[in-house]
């Protein structure tokens, strides 16, 4: 596998991490237990004991758990606030969430209570108050009030991050504004959202940073890379992946198997078989030593050793043991 297709998948693979999401407030961490998914804090003890098929993150103090196939939500002490009754639910962005009922998605509010009727091929998270939503097979955005606010015109949409969405025109990827009008003209091969006023993007094979004009910030000259956290960005040189400042220059020396973002001051790295975590000097915190790693949400990290999933303090120790 070539090392730009390598670098971006790992990332984005790892970006998952079992349901959790890039910030954690609530404090509680998804575990399986005997095949049953429950909660623990961040001092590993269990708050909410393990009852679900399976759960996931929590966002805007809800968190999507599944029993007997269907979707519902719960709040911090575990308690239903939505009984399970969808196909598919996911994370609430902006006080509402994507539901699934058959083959169509709408959107509950918080008390459950249908907010935009189920119309919608596919749907994604609010952001900006906008959301993506298919429509005919074409991608456009709609608000909060259901009404389409940009038409479903496009082959591929992303959310809007810092007053700009990518857009795909053929095959080639851009930016609108949130008002629907393009103001970086699709000329990419990919992009990836804008983060800290720049957006990766590839073009003639490699990747390069763009600002909210469309003027290019950093040349395009990695073969992998991701967006920018922590003021660094992953990027891949050859068969090595290292980290690049804001100036364009090399923060971190390319000398990893694979790289991840930064989150909450560390970044998980791959030498070999293994990851650890590194800080913004390029220091090793925490040895590589597990088979899987994910990032740092809050106090902890989900990793993965002997085949089995724990969770680690940012001292390397765990705070949950693994378990299968």
């Amino acid at each position: 596998m070539r090392r730009a297709s390598k670098v971006a998948v790992l990332i984005a693979l790892a970006l998952a991490g079992c349901g959790q999401t890039s910030k954690n407030p609530s404090g509680l961490y998804v575990i399986t237990q005997g095949g049953r998914a429950g909660y623990i804090n961040a001092k590993g003890e269990v708050v909410i004991p393990p009852q679900f098929d399976k759960a996931y993150g929590f966002t805007e103090g809800l968190a999507v758990v599944q029993l007997g196939g269907r979707h519902g939500y719960v709040d911090e002490k575990g308690k239903y606030v939505v009984n399970p009754r969808y196909d598919d639910a996911f994370s609430f962005y902006e006080g509402l969430a994507a539901v699934r009922a058959g083959n169509l998605v709408g959107y509950i509010d918080k008390k459950g209570e249908a907010a935009i009727e189920p119309q919608f091929e596919q749907a994604g998270d609010f952001s900006h108050g906008l959301a993506r939503v298919v429509l005919g097979g074409r991608t456009g955005y709609v608000g909060k009030d259901g009404k389409i606010v940009i038409n479903p015109q496009f082959e591929e949409a992303r959310k809007f991050s810092e007053g700009r969405a990518a857009v795909r025109v053929g095959d080639r990827w851009g930016f609108l504004d949130e008002e629907g009008k393009i103001v970086i003209n699709p000329a990419f091969e990919e992009v990836y959202d804008f983060a800290e006023g720049l957006a990766l993007v590839k073009s003639g094979g490699k990747y390069g940073f763009i600002d909210k004009d469309g003027k290019t910030a950093i040349e395009p000259q990695f073969d992998g890379g991701y967006s920018f956290s922590d003021g660094l960005a992953p990027i891949g040189i050859g068969n090595r992946g290292g980290y690049v400042g804001k100036d364009g220059k090399i923060a971190i020396n390319p000398q990893f198997d694979s790289v991840a973002p930064f989150a909450e001051g560390l970044a998980r790295v791959q030498v070999g078989d293994l990851w650890g975590y590194i800080d913004k000097d390029g220091k090793t915190v925490i040895n590589p030593q597990f088979e899987e790693a994910f990032d740092f949400n809050g106090d902890l990290a989900e990793v993965t050793l002997g085949g089995a999933r724990g969770y680690i303090g940012r001292d390397g120790k765990f705070v949950w043991n693994p378990t299968s």
